[in-house]
């Protein structure tokens, strides 16, 4: 077993934005309270205790223990329930959508870290409890993202209509999916832990976010990892004067454009991940999650008949504020109002989308969390990593697109020397003289000369790219080696990670993958893993 380290920004997957985070860019400190390394720590400590109450303490705990009391809780689990009561007991959070079976690989890597961060955490401040938490995105409606997840090349997809918070969704039609996948896994003990898992998460439970609990809980339950479902009206309750003050203020739209505004002037690369609606939250019902709109002195859910005055409205929220959902924008606050939460670890895509809020924040008197990004990894077989120390590839060339990577081969392979550089330099001072000629006489001849320059260095180009068809053709075999490893780890020529299902690594490796993972990656280390299991 092999780690190796390769920087996120020479991975040619990450946003400038996120780069530059990472190298704690002077231009972006404004934007972010608390960098995360771990002496800093302290400060956020210091900054939530002094502004998280027992009472919410209180009431989550309960909504804890109501959320598993029919689960079969580890002792890890049950003690961080517990300990969320005491004063001196902070969480570290991520958050992931309902995908079916987990979706992509990262999902495991967010959870790991998060653990993996909870214990850095206690070894350094002993005195203090951490507990990893998993935010169920329940209150998502975005069910056509969620619906599906990749197995061995292929989709494995869960065909129905869905409408409302994907939390709620009946299990109603995955027998038949659990059938399709359950053929496609093949014999042995690690197929057959797969498919118990799929069937006791999926047609065991009734609705989404209980089959998601049960598959999280039962992967990472021995850490200790708490799994939180925030739709639940008793901790809504806590957010009823933020979402008071944007149904009257719209509070979150002035403080996230000026902030999204600030970032995109410092570059244009800097792409704003979301854009604030004039009022930042959503109407839940049965089947239903739609945006609330203020229209004609009016509060009303779009797509729907239902209506309120200022008034009405108000006491709707007090009487109902279960009802009430926040977007991309307010989700943020309302997970650390109701969390004594010190860091959120997300993806690239979640940081850049953090980056917008800490104005808001502010203005709402909220401790702004730490943001870190999760471990991103690539994982290879031994068998994987004897083909590529075989093919003499880096696991710096791996990252590369796969043309850029083929040609890059070809190059070294290739007995004739590819690059026409030289001749082209050679080219470039024969024309030099030619111009001092030109010179002497008239503006015609000039010209032709430099379209004649043009002309050959263009003809060398082409006899460049010739060549270079040329050699890939007698070296195919090699070649098609190279691009069958590279597709292997890189499906779709994407991060294995964005693509893959844990469920393929677990037929290779079976029980030892997520204990190798919790050994193996190192939450505040700014680099991407390369690990050969």
């Amino acid at each position: 077993m092999t780690t190796d380290y390769i920087s996120f920004k020479k991975t040619g997957y990450f946003s400038e934005l996120i780069c530059d985070y990472l190298e704690e860019s002077d231009a972006l400190k404004t934007f972010y309270y608390n960098f995360p390394k771990l002496e800093n720590f302290k400060n956020q400590i210091e900054s939530k205790q002094s502004s998280f109450s027992s009472n919410t303490r209180s009431v989550l705990v309960k909504a804890l223990q109501k959320q598993y009391k029919d689960v079969n809780i580890s002792q890890p689990t049950l003690l961080n329930i517990n300990a969320l009561s005491n004063n001196n007991t902070f969480t570290v959070t991520t958050g992931h959508q309902l995908n079916l079976f987990t979706g992509p690989l990262y999902f495991l890597y967010k959870i790991a870290s998060t653990i993996n961060l909870a214990k850095t955490l206690k070894q350094e401040y002993s005195n203090y409890n951490f507990v990893p938490v998993y935010w169920m995105a329940t209150e998502d409606h975005d069910f056509d993202e969620i619906n599906y997840f990749n197995f061995k090349g292929k989709k494995v997809q869960w065909p129905r209509q869905a409408s409302g918070a994907v939390g709620e969704l009946s299990n109603e039609g995955l027998e038949s999916v659990f059938e399709v996948f359950s053929k496609v896994l093949g014999l042995g003990n690690n197929a057959e832990t797969l498919r118990q898992l799929f069937e006791s998460a999926y047609l065991k439970n009734n609705n989404l976010a209980d089959a998601t609990r049960y598959l999280a809980n039962t992967l990472f339950a021995d850490y200790g990892l708490v799994i939180l479902d925030a739709n639940d009206k008793h901790l809504k309750e806590l957010f009823i004067p933020f979402m008071k003050e944007e149904l009257v203020d719209q509070t979150a739209y002035k403080f996230v454009t000026e902030t999204s505004k600030e970032l995109n002037s410092l570059t244009t690369n800097y792409k704003v991940q979301v854009n604030p609606r004039e009022i930042n939250l959503f109407y839940l019902a049965e089947g239903l999650r739609e945006r609330i709109v203020f229209e004609d002195n009016t509060y009303k859910v779009i797509n729907t008949k239902l209506s309120w005055s200022s008034s009405e409205i108000k006491k709707e929220l007090l009487a109902h504020p279960e009802r009430f959902s926040p977007n991309v924008i307010m989700r943020p606050l309302y997970q650390e109002v109701i969390l004594p939460n010190l860091c959120y670890i997300g993806g690239g895509g979640e940081l850049a989308y953090w980056l917008q809020l800490k104005s808001y924040f502010e203005k709402m008197k909220v401790t702004f969390p730490m943001l870190l990004l999760r471990n991103s990894v690539l994982v290879k077989t031994e068998k994987q990593a004897e083909k590529q120390e075989k093919l003499g590839l880096s696991n710096a060339d791996l990252f590369l697109k796969q043309e850029a990577l083929i040609q890059k081969k070809t190059k070294q392979l290739s007995a004739i020397e590819i690059d026409f550089s030289t001749q082209k330099i050679h080219l470039k001072e024969q024309f030099k003289e030619l111009h001092k000629l030109a010179k002497q006489t008239d503006k015609s001849f000039l010209g032709a000369v430099s379209a004649q320059e043009r002309k050959q260095i263009k003809g060398l180009e082409h006899l460049e790219k010739r060549l270079m068809k040329a050699q890939k053709r007698k070296l195919s075999t090699q070649l098609n080696k190279v691009k069958m490893l590279q597709n292997e780890l890189f499906p779709n020529q994407s991060l294995q990670e964005r693509n893959t299902n844990f469920s393929e690594l677990y037929l290779e490796f079976g029980d030892e993958l997520i204990p190798t993972l919790i050994k193996k990656l190192k939450p505040l280390k700014r680099d991407f893993t390369v690990l050969t299991i």
